[in-house]
């Protein structure tokens, strides 16, 4: 038993003591969760415990300064916080807690477990902006990546190191499909971010996928949606920086940001809080850029020979794809997988609107003739659509169009192939080899 102190007891050892005066601020002013505090000149980003009285402590964030004092942001409820408390600076500022110690864990924003384990224990840090590293330090994208999905696989090929967006409205299935590319996805290492989701989802996710043999490769940050926008925030960036710091020791990470356009409403708040004015649809500039800064760190390093893959969820509010958030992801991603709602009424799952979705690296990946097949497949599907409604009504007479001809005789077998239980792993050669099998017959 007290073996299990030994590894806290070495990390207490090695660290230096500080004999430095504590410096506190006070509390001056609360307006909906942001702190206005005196005498205290901390760094944007730094971390501070708010003392509230004998028993009660309170964490904050600094997101700005203003007319000589400390703008925080609390990381949780102010109930009971009074004017004068103290504030104390904590950690360093702008770093995030990293490490294989993570792995298998289950952590909140702050890096501290949410499974019920023991605390962790790791000394390695990682800026939460990242490393700033040359345009060219980015190798392109050369190998193919298995997720696992047929219909991605064979249509929308992924390729390690790319950056892939999962766009729909609400109640599509982006979860879903999240879910099936994380049990038949291969990589070294996955980390997962749950930002902003409902707690319900948090804890199905973990228990389907930290109970398997891929558990000890697996870190979950999660966020739920009632938590403050800092520490969502805090959330996606402790991910981006776990599966940097795991790429930096040259390993194939996947990353999967389940939402990116939570953590855009996230950054949305704060800028609002801070004065910012809503200029694309109430969201202010800073937000957009929040987007943009965290899509940029994933991808192919040449220095360390790892990758992290991205995989990011994008809601598009009302299913509306000129969304602010839904357009600035698909012009910085490398790809994009649509879910189509209609689709999903039809019973097609995962709802993969194969016409609108693309993977720009897909011709740089795969073969000649699997490229062929996949541009076949799309037109056979996008015939098919564009004249459901003529065929439906029986208004189409066979022989006017041979392709529209095919894949009115293909369209169950075309819709078929799109079609994936949820917990079926296919891989991608199989995909490549029924695709072609399909198309041959």
């Amino acid at each position: 038993m007290l073996n299990l102190f030994d590894p806290i007891l070495r990390e207490l050892s090695a660290e230096p003591i500080d004999l430095a005066p504590r410096r506190y601020g006070l509390v001056a002013a609360c307006d909906n969760g942001l702190l206005e505090v005196s005498g205290l000149s901390i760094p944007v980003g730094a971390m501070c415990r708010v003392v509230n009285g004998r028993n009660s402590t309170l964490s904050a964030e600094v997101i700005g300064f203003r007319n000589g004092r400390t703008l925080m942001m609390m990381l949780g409820d102010s109930v009971l916080l009074r004017p004068g408390a103290r504030v104390y600076p904590e950690g360093r500022p702008g770093m995030l807690p990293v490490g294989a110690a993570f792995l298998g864990r289950a952590v909140d924003g702050e890096g501290l477990p949410i499974d019920g384990g023991p605390p962790i224990q790791v000394r390695s840090e990682w800026p939460s902006g990242g490393l700033r590293t040359s345009a060219l330090d980015r190798s392109p994208v050369r190998e193919s990546f298995d997720t696992g999905v047929r219909s991605l696989n064979a249509l929308t090929t992924f390729g390690v190191g790319q950056r892939v967006g999962v766009m729909a409205g609400s109640g599509v299935g982006k979860s879903v499909l999240i879910d099936m590319i994380a049990r038949g996805a291969q990589a070294e290492v996955i980390v997962v971010g749950l930002i902003g989701e409902r707690a319900r989802e948090v804890s199905d996710f973990v228990e389907r996928h930290m109970h398997d043999e891929k558990r000890h490769r697996t870190v979950v940050v999660a966020v739920p949606a009632d938590h403050a926008p800092n520490l969502r925030l805090r959330g996606a960036m402790l991910a981006t920086s776990m599966a940097e710091h795991f790429r930096a020791q040259g390993k194939k990470v996947l990353l999967i940001l389940d939402s990116l356009t939570r953590v855009a409403h996230a950054a949305r708040e704060i800028g609002l809080l801070l004065g910012e004015p809503g200029a694309a649809r109430g969201y202010p500039p800073s937000a957009l850029a929040t987007i943009t800064k965290l899509v940029e760190r994933a991808g192919n390093s040449a220095a360390s020979g790892g990758s992290i893959t991205g995989l990011y969820t994008v809601l598009a509010d009302g299913d509306n794809q000129d969304d602010p958030v839904v357009d600035t992801a698909r012009a910085i991603l490398d790809g994009h997988i649509v879910l189509n709602r209609a689709l999903a009424q039809r019973g097609q799952y995962p709802a993969v609107d194969i016409a609108a979705s693309l993977s720009r690296v897909m011709n740089d990946i795969v073969s000649p003739q699997h490229q062929k097949l996949a541009r076949e497949f799309r037109a056979l599907t996008a015939s098919y659509e564009a004249n459901r409604d003529l065929v439906l009504m029986g208004a189409y007479r066979p022989g006017a169009d041979p392709q529209l001809d095919r894949a009115i005789a293909m369209n169950e077998l075309l819709t078929a192939f799109l079609c994936q239980i949820g917990g079926e792993v296919i891989d991608l050669d199989t995909s490549a080899a029924q695709l072609a099998a399909l198309l041959s017959s």
